[in-house]
Order: C-alpha cells, then structure tokens, then sequence
C-alpha cells in the first residue's frame, strides 16, 4: 500500500495548498499520508477534509526543529491530539520567536541596501515564515534582484545558493530556525500521545548511532528510513538500527513543490514511492 508520511503545505514551505496536495496525493495512488507543516498544524482539518473526500486516510503530524543540548534536528510527530491547547501555545511561542528573529534579519538586509517593507512582507505569512517564500517574494523586487546577481555573480541563482549566500551567512542575515527543546516535547507527549520520529536520519550520510540510541533512551518511537534524502546504504543502515532498537520505520517523501521547468524530473515522485510493506511497525502509526 502506498503511504506519504511527510508532505508541507503553503502553510508553511510548501507551493500546494492541503487541499491541492489531496489532489496530487489521490492522482498517484496513495492511501494514506500525512501534512507535516514545520511548527504549524493550521493546515490539518482543511488536509483531512480534503483527503476524506478522495478517500485518503489523513494522519495528523508536525515536523519540529529540535534541540538537546547542543544537538540540533528534526522530529516528525503523529497522532498528536491536535486540539490541545498547551500543544497550540507551544507552537505559537516558537512562531513567534521566529517573526521576530526574521525581522531582525530583514532590517540587516535593508542596511546592505535591499527594499524590503519588513511589515508588509511579514504579514504575507500567518503561521510559520518560510525562506523560500521569503526568497521568492524578495527577489521578485528588481533592485533586490540586482543584489542578488552581484553577489552570486550568476544571472539566474538557485534558490538554495541564495539562501546559503544571503540568508544563512552571518555576513548578511544569518536567519536561524527556531528550536524547540526535546524535555518540552516529552512532558507534552505524556498528555496528547503519539509517536515521535527522527526526520530523515540519514541525510548527508550523516547517520549518528550513539545519538539514535540516546533518544531512543528518551522516548523516541522511530526512525524515518524511506527518504528521497536517504542513499540505498542509508537506508540499509537505519533498517538495521531500527530493528536493533525496536523501532518504528516509517518513509515521506519531503514532497514541496514542482520543479519549474527544464527539469525532466519534476518532483521526487517521478522515481520514488513509499510502500508500507517495507516498513516494520508502520501500523502503529496508520492503523
């Protein structure tokens, strides 16, 4: 059966709104998936009503930038009693923290000489701020563009080369996300449940299995080993830890957009499916 466990909307670095993700969701067959919006679940009950209506089962999930001590990474969260209240603060705190960092990053960019009316443009975005919004709507300023072309020395830059050139060096505006402690995740699973997971392990090639095992000593229930971010090896590798440490495999796709033309291959669906037949324990999470 094919299953989706990681997919993001507009409401936060997504381009397809929950509703246009059911659509594309249903025209490739998948039974079951998840909206994994970063820090946001504002877009849940607009995706479940829309996966009812292709007959899609709709997980609640999150995907949460997380610290522990110094360690920096993501969780993806499932079957969360989204209705909670302490979970809807917590989330608004961290959105919240983020706004203003941004704006501060914004105010930076303006002293190097970008046009940015940092309310107006802050205002755009309701719940989490993503930077590839943020990029796109900067950059479609032509004195802004401009900048960008200096300083990348290309006609045409990436997205990704301005976000690691501008957005995240220190030079210019060094936006950090905005972390929530794993202690504070914990404490709130004891009250709305769930299952918490370790986002895309293996990314990089940068598996940690000392770092696995101490989360798992802390309460984490899986791993995510199908992931278009994972190498065949990775993937290997973290099969073997999972069932080493008795947990819960689950896949997502990470799916964010179309690829705009000239690409051939417009999205990681074009070469990767996720079958829960290949994931040992998934039905504790979809049933």
């Amino acid at each position: 059966m094919l299953i989706d466990l990681q997919l993001h909307s507009t409401y936060s670095d997504g381009y397809l709104t929950p509703s246009q993700l059911a659509d594309f969701l249903s025209a490739n067959n998948v039974k079951i998936a998840a909206l994994t919006d970063h820090n946001t679940i504002s877009g849940l009950d607009e995706f479940k009503l829309a996966c009812e209506k292709k007959k899609i089962k709709a997980i609640p999930g999150v995907e949460l930038y997380v610290k522990l001590g110094h360690k920096k990474f993501n969780l993806l969260w499932y079957n969360f009693d989204r209705r909670d209240a302490e979970l809807h603060n917590l989330l608004r705190i961290s959105q919240a923290r983020r706004r203003r960092q941004i704006r501060n990053a914004l105010n930076k960019l303006k002293q190097r000489g970008f046009q940015i009316d940092e309310s107006r443009l802050l205002d755009k975005f309701n719940h989490y701020i993503p930077l590839n919004h943020l990029i796109d709507q900067i950059s479609k300023i032509p004195a802004n563009k401009k900048i960008i072309v200096k300083k990348l020395k290309t006609a045409n830059p990436s997205q990704d080369k301005v976000l690691i050139k501008i957005f995240k060096n220190k030079a210019f505006a060094r936006i950090s996300e905005s972390y929530i402690g794993l202690k504070q995740i914990l404490n709130l699973k004891k009250t709305i449940r769930g299952q918490l997971i370790l986002n895309h392990p293996g990314k990089h090639e940068r598996l940690d299995r000392k770092f696995i095992a101490g989360v798992k000593a802390l309460g984490l229930d899986g791993l995510e080993i199908l992931s278009p971010h994972h190498s065949i090896g990775a993937v290997m590798q973290l099969q073997r830890l999972a069932k080493e440490y008795k947990l819960i495999m689950t896949g997502g796709s990470d799916f964010h957009r179309f690829e705009p033309a000239p690409a051939d291959l417009n999205s990681c669906y074009n070469y990767f499916r996720i079958d829960s037949d290949y994931l040992t324990d998934i039905k504790k999470i979809i049933g």
